[in-house]
């Protein structure tokens, strides 16, 4: 049964900075990508960073050169960096591992708990 266990949210001020981590535990297969998704009541879920286990990085727009998403491969684990934070970027962030066994099998996806960030004075 696979895991996500993510940490790290909470209030900062506009400008500020946090760092959001997620880490899988359980069966997880070789070939996967995660992924940060943030949502704010009566809004849908949006993704605001992803990366795979080879590397390969993928942001929203509206966080490019502010938000830096890495992993650790060792540990199944990646890292949201998150700097210059608004207010309306307030919102529960949520983890997602998606992976499967190899490109033509089912994709299994999985998601975290959400870790709520608050942007504000």
């Amino acid at each position: 049964q696979v895991q996500l266990v993510e940490s790290g949210g909470g209030l900062v001020q506009p400008g500020g900075s946090l760092r959001l981590s997620c880490a899988a535990t359980g069966t997880i297969f070789p070939d996967w990508a995660m992924g940060w998704y943030r949502q704010t009541p009566g809004k849908q879920r949006e993704l605001v960073a992803a990366i795979t286990s080879g590397g390969r990085t993928n942001y929203a727009d509206s966080v490019k050169g502010r938000f830096t998403i890495s992993r650790d491969n060792a540990k199944i684990t990646t890292y949201l960096e998150m700097n210059s934070l608004k207010p309306e970027e307030t919102a529960v962030y949520y983890c997602n591992l998606n992976h499967q066994l190899s490109p033509k099998d089912r994709l299994h996806s999985h998601w975290g708990q959400g870790t709520l960030v608050t942007v504000s004075t």
